[in-house]
């Protein structure tokens, strides 16, 4: 069965632009162009990019960077937390252990 689609207009940058996303999916899209709509405000309005193709260039690659700080960040607390659940297990063993051999 095929997903229903949702049909959006979006407004950036004074520009219309109607999109389809799936139904379940709208309240992101919207936020989505919320969010590049605010980023390509900000570099307009800094006057130091000018051009709405440009403005959209330096504004998805503001957006990329963010996606991959905020991915590496994701991968460092990953890290750390599978860290520090071995340590946990190794520790719950080793209790384990010791009472197992009190026991005998």
């Amino acid at each position: 069965m095929s997903e229903m689609y949702a049909h959006l207009n979006v407004k950036i940058l004074e520009k219309e632009y109607q999109v389809a996303c799936p139904a379940s999916e709208r309240a992101a899209l919207l936020d989505s162009a919320e969010l590049l709509n605010k980023r390509m405000r900000e570099i307009r309005d800094s006057g130091k990019v000018v051009g709405l193709d440009r403005i959209a260039v330096m504004a998805a690659l503001n957006m990329a960077n963010d996606m991959l700080q905020a991915q590496a960040k994701g991968k460092a607390l990953e890290n750390l937390l599978g860290d520090r659940i071995r340590q946990l297990s190794n520790r719950v063993d080793s209790v384990l252990t010791t009472t197992q051999q009190l026991d005998l």
